[in-house]
């Protein structure tokens, strides 16, 4: 089995080396990992701890700094206070280069489908919360997770009878059109400037995750997972949201060389 896809129990990984700012590429996914997950993901919002980190690290790295999430781009914004151009949103279907492009899929093909079966299961249980990302829709459970069940069903019905791709992550189901996942998006930001011809670090908790953890190895970078323990691709662990802000702040605080 090549490394990259090589499956390891995360509770027996150690904590990553310290990488060196000059000629790293950092990667970082967004909820459970530089935020903490909280019920809804309106309940997540800007900090100013976090966007001061964000802004040293960005410095450091000369810009190589783009955050790979499964929210969509306007969301992403939000919480970041555009204070990070590059971006990977709805798992790499949307993104935005360094320089402000953005690539993304044509149109919403059958998601106005799935968003209303979500909406429609919603309408019988007000714990579960549909969220609409126009390329993708989710549908969150956390508040009703007696409705995983059927949330998780639902989905998948809905995945094969319109032909979208399913994401499933912490506490909810997500429908979105088919195109890159986190892994291809981290491979693109890579063949770009400023990214180009470093070393890439992947840093992420969810099962989402996987595919940039496996892209990065395969370039001869870090992956590394944050929180839960369970097999994964990822080489090296940390704890939670706090043990990721001091390994980034590490890497920013570095003397120059």
């Amino acid at each position: 089995m090549a490394e990259g896809s090589a499956l390891l129990t995360s509770a027996a990984l150690p904590e990553p080396p310290l990488a060196r700012a000059a000629d790293t590429a950092v990667f970082v996914d967004l909820d459970g990992t530089l935020a903490a997950l909280q019920i809804t993901p309106q309940d997540v919002g800007p900090d100013a701890r976090r966007r001061a980190l964000l802004q040293r690290l960005r410095a450091a790295l000369s810009g190589r700094l783009a955050v790979i999430s499964g929210r969509a781009l306007d969301d992403i914004d939000r919480v970041l206070e555009k204070d990070v151009p590059a971006v990977a949103a709805i798992h790499g279907l949307v993104r935005r280069t360094a320089w402000g492009e953005i690539v993304a899929p044509p149109g919403e093909g059958r998601i106005p489908q799935a968003r209303e079966a979500f909406e429609s299961l919603a309408r019988a249980d007000p714990g579960l919360l549909v969220e609409d990302k126009g390329a993708a829709v989710a549908l969150h459970y956390r508040r009703s997770p007696q409705a995983e069940g059927a949330c998780r069903e639902l989905a998948a019905r809905l995945a094969r009878s319109l032909g979208l791709k399913l994401q499933e992550g912490d506490h909810v189901v997500e429908l979105r059109a088919p195109g890159p996942d986190k892994g291809e998006a981290i491979a693109a930001f890579m063949r770009e400037a400023p990214f180009a011809g470093t070393q890439p670090l992947f840093l992420g908790d969810d099962f989402t995750d996987e595919s940039g953890f496996a892209a990065v190895r395969g370039m001869g970078g870090l992956a590394i997972i944050v929180g839960s323990r369970r097999p994964t691709r990822a080489q090296y662990a940390l704890s939670d949201v706090e043990a990721v802000h001091d390994f980034l702040s590490a890497i920013a605080e570095q003397p120059k060389a």
